[in-house]
This record gives structure tokens, sequence and C-alpha cells, in this order.
């Protein structure tokens, strides 16, 4: 049985989709209703840079999002009706919109003005307070959670609500991202390090996603929310805050805006989809993130992925020679 899963931000980089656009028509149509309905040349950004804008929220979410929505469609044309369904979509934060897209519940144009908003919400509220994010390495959630709470309490700072740090990503088994103001992520750092933790990297993000500091882009985002025209999904989606289906256009709702300030479940979602009888994955955007994560989760997982025109093709070449054999 066959999940799709969709990297989020990060997985950017100058010059995606870029061999999809010449390849395929139907990948350069997508790159082509992305610089209208956003109003300028996504196009040109993803295929040439520069990195520094790229790397910008506001522009990283919906290049990213059209970078993979362009992939699928290039893939299904490739296919056909010989490509199977997936029993389950499920994306990394950003990738949940992704999944949202090729599950039919938002079309292109409603997705991509949801990303752009989301991402330009979250870099204003990134503003209002100095903050970042790190990867802990070696040391469980619950273990993680716990220095979190004595980092916050221990800043003197913050009784004033905005000084604490969390978890952000429960990524798998030993990969724990934490979020929050830069002194207190600064604490709990240092006491990963001092508790046992092999590696502690912080990531180069000013933004505290997944955190309570993003109250004030919820805010924001309910309003776009409200206006789209949100559909059940056609294929069941899995939500990064519950780890479990969404069945219904407000429990997407719920979920997207719950997301900003909640961690990401990416351990508990690959484990509800094995349970369920997955034991394929197919990783589809600019790079091959989750591939590493899931097989952390379960090693007996299958996993691969397309990127780019040539891991497309490779991808179609196999399932050929499968079908021939």
């Amino acid at each position: 049985m066959l999940a799709y899963v969709f990297p989020g931000q990060g997985s950017q980089y100058v010059g995606m989709g870029q061999d999809l656009y010449h390849a395929y028509p139907e990948a350069r149509e997508v790159f082509h209703e992305a610089d209208d309905v956003l109003c300028f040349n996504l196009s040109k950004l993803c295929f040439e840079g520069p990195e520094e804008d790229l790397r910008d929220t506001a522009n990283a979410q919906p290049a990213i999002l059209t970078m993979t929505a362009a992939c699928l469609r290039a893939l299904e044309s490739s296919l056909g009706t010989a490509l199977e369904a997936p029993r389950f979509l499920a994306g990394h934060s950003l990738g949940l919109f992704s999944a949202l897209f090729h599950s039919r519940s938002l079309d292109l144009s409603g997705a991509l003005r949801l990303v752009r908003e989301r991402g330009e919400q979250m870099r204003s509220a990134g503003l209002l307070i100095q903050g970042g994010m790190a990867a802990v390495i070696g040391l469980d959630e619950a273990d993680v959670n716990a220095i979190c709470r004595e980092a916050s309490f221990g800043n003197a700072s913050s009784a004033g609500g905005s000084a604490g740090v969390w978890v952000a990503n429960d990524n798998c088994p030993g990969q724990i991202v934490i979020s929050g103001e830069s002194r207190a992520l600064e604490i709990a750092c240092d006491l990963a390090s001092k508790r046992g933790a092999k590696k502690v990297v912080p990531l180069a993000v000013s933004i505290p996603s997944h955190s309570p500091l993003m109250a004030p882009a919820v805010e924001g985002l309910a309003g776009l929310l409200e206006q789209l025209d949100l559909r059940e999904p056609e294929i069941p989606v899995i939500g990064n805050v519950s780890g479990l289906p969404m069945h219904t256009p407000d429990e997407i709702r719920q979920e997207l805006l719950l997301q900003l300030v909640s961690p990401v479940q990416w351990t508990k979602s690959v484990r509800y989809m094995l349970g369920q009888g997955v034991d394929s994955f197919l990783e589809v955007g600019p790079r091959r993130v989750l591939g590493g994560l899931i097989r952390r989760i379960d090693r007996g997982a299958r996993v691969a992925g397309i990127k780019d025109a040539a891991t497309l093709q490779a991808f179609v070449e196999s399932l050929e020679e499968n079908r021939e054999s």
C-alpha cells in the first residue's frame, strides 16, 4: 500500500523545477499559473534566484508548493491510469498544503494564495521577537520537552510570556526540533548538550515556527481560510497536529491554524499510516528530505522520491519494468 509525502520549507533551492518546466507541458502550465495568481515572476525566482529572495519565507512557501504541484502534474501525465493511487497523503508542515492540493481539497490558485499569506504572516510574527530553531539529535521527545520547560522557566524574562522554547517537530526517534525565543533556545541547547544529546544543530532560520510565538500569524491567516473554498479530501490527508486523517473542511481549517503554533507530529503521522497497512512511500518535492526520517521510524518501509525530471523518468521506467516482469 502506497502513501505520498511532501517536504516543507528548507527544501527549496535555486534552479528547482527548471528541467520539469522544459520537459513537461503540464509542469510548465503550473508555473505559469503560479506567476499569474501571485502577480510576480515566481518561475524566474525558482530557476534563477537570487537565493536570498527564494529563502524568504513568503517566497519559499509558494515556490515549494509550485514545484511540488509541477512534479505531480508531470507524474500524472507520464503514467495516466497506470499510476497507483495513494492510500494516504501527508506533508511536513508546509508540505501539508501540497497534500491538500493533490487531494483536491484545495485548487492550485487557492493553495498558492494561502501559502503566500501564511509565509507573510509568519514573517511578520517573526519580526516581533528574536527567535530561532535548533535540531536536537539523540534524545527522545519526553526528555526534550522537559529541557524546554526548564529553559523557559529559568529564563529571567519568561514572565513576559514571550521567552519560552518548545518542541516544534517530532521528526523521528532521536531527532527533535525545538523553537522559541533566542535566549531560551540558547539555554535549551546548552542543557540538551549537557544531558546527552549527540548533537545540537542551530537551524538557519530566524522564525520560531510551530511555537506559541506564531499566534499573531493565526489571527492573520484565519480570515483568508474562511474565504477559501475547501472541499472534503478525495484521498485521506494526515494532519500534522493530530497525526490522524482530516475529513471535513472545518477540520482542515482548524488544523491549518493549530499547525502554526503546535508541533509537527511526523513520527505519529508515519506510524499511523504504517499501522493502516502502508509499506511504501513516494516523496514528491524539491529535495529528498522525508525518506530518511521514514526509514528511521521503520527500517522496513520502502521509500522512493521524485524531485526533478531525471528522478521522475527513473520512477516511471522502474514501474514499467516491474509491470513487464
